[in-house]
């Protein structure tokens, strides 16, 4: 149980997806603007991450080096991991746009193009290969896509209203847009170092 939970704390905080591995900038860059897409955003990475875990795990562990698979007595099916998780996360990704274009209309216009990317977010494909590198158990792979997700959305909810903030504010010319947004992202980069003590 402890083990979980330090997985779990150590993905979140510790070793946050963008703050420290920066990994997923794009989506956290771009949605960042208001607080209800960004955690529109982040519950949407939440979702995929976890599931992706899960499936990415149970395809890894049960096909791609399964030794009881004729031919593959040796793991000789494991180069296809990128592939597959790929292939996994888009499927994904399609399920949450078609949801949300039913569900929460409102939502899929605010994400607009944003959406789509959660596919090519390298944090998506990060936690997969994460997973397989560390030789996580199924329990333990999912616990840290839910811990690297959460994460990410804790991430982009606090960048979004330190945004909604910084538009009252006065900036002088050279910094407005997007060099306040970056470094307001590495002041909180350096906020989250402060939880590397925990584990």
């Amino acid at each position: 149980m402890k083990e979980l939970l330090i997985i779990a704390i150590g993905s979140a905080l510790v070793n946050n997806v963008v703050l420290s591995q920066f990994l997923g900038i794009c989506p956290f860059l771009g949605v960042s603007k208001k607080v209800e897409t960004a955690a529109g955003m982040g519950g949407a990475v939440v979702f995929v991450i976890t599931i992706a875990s899960f499936v990415a795990g149970l395809i890894y562990k049960y096909i791609l080096v399964n030794p009881a698979i004729p031919g593959n007595s040796d793991g000789k099916l494991a180069y296809l991991q990128t592939i597959v998780f790929i292939l996994v996360i888009a499927c994904l990704v399609q399920f949450v746009e078609m949801f949300l274009k039913k569900g929460m209309p409102s939502l899929y216009q605010a994400l607009g193009v944003y959406l789509p990317l959660i596919t090519t977010n390298c944090a998506v494909l990060g936690v997969a290969l994460t997973n397989v590198q560390k030789e996580y158990s199924l329990l333990e792979g999912v616990l840290n896509g839910i811990g690297t997700s959460v994460g990410f959305l804790i991430a982009i909810v606090i960048l979004a209203g330190l945004r909604e903030k910084m538009e009252y504010n006065d900036i002088s010319e050279s910094f407005r847009g997007t060099p306040i947004v970056l470094i307001t992202s590495a002041l909180m980069a350096i906020a989250f170092f402060g939880f590397s003590g925990l584990i």
